[in-house]
């Protein structure tokens, strides 16, 4: 990756158009998911928004056949990453969005997982809230109705259903921590 800060964010968009436009309604969901972050941008410190918002664009390119190896789309996207010199944090937010260690665990790859650190915080919480309240085709959703999507999406014996059994109230808690920001930083 080249460039500072401030291309970071333009940067993020167009490796995410060309590796997911082709994917189709999967692109949908990805400019739904930015679009989202642009407005939970007040939930993060003001430098943690562009972070939030690249890593939105770049949550979902392990879809990509050209790099999806291992078809766990956080990992293969994380690695993809850090082969290209992306920023840390940015790396390590797209391999742990929205409850990723579960369905490793689920997958058998917690030890491959654990090569990214989990970066617990704000804007991990806001790219879990802007990915798990966006539909698959871009559509605005809570997070019940998203949820309940998934779990109707893939069968009970899938390792994405074993993995929202248990991942299902702790992302939970992710949202409601960045509504509970967001509340806090409304103008009084």
């Amino acid at each position: 990756m080249s460039g500072g800060t401030s291309s970071l964010v333009a940067e993020a968009s167009r490796l995410a158009q060309g590796l997911v436009a082709p994917l189709g309604r999967r692109w949908l969901h990805v400019q739904a998911v930015a679009e989202r972050t642009a407005e939970l941008r007040r939930a993060v410190d003001e430098a943690e928004g562009e972070r939030l918002v690249a890593a939105a664009w770049l949550h979902d390119i392990g879809y990509s056949p050209d790099i999806g190896h291992t078809r766990f789309h956080p990992l293969d996207g994380a690695r993809h990453l850090r082969d290209t010199g992306w920023p840390g944090v940015i790396v390590d937010l797209v391999a742990h969005h929205s409850g990723a260690r579960y369905e490793a665990e689920e997958r058998g790859l917690t030890a491959e997982l654990s090569e990214f650190p989990l970066p617990d915080g704000p804007v991990l919480d806001a790219l879990v809230m802007a990915d798990l309240t966006t539909g698959p085709s871009g559509e605005r959703v809570t997070y019940d109705q998203r949820i309940s999507e998934i779990l109707d999406r893939y069968p009970p014996g899938d390792p994405v259903h074993q993995a929202w059994l248990f991942a299902r109230p702790v992302m939970a808690e992710c949202v409601r921590r960045t509504e509970s920001r967001l509340a806090a930083a409304q103008p009084r």
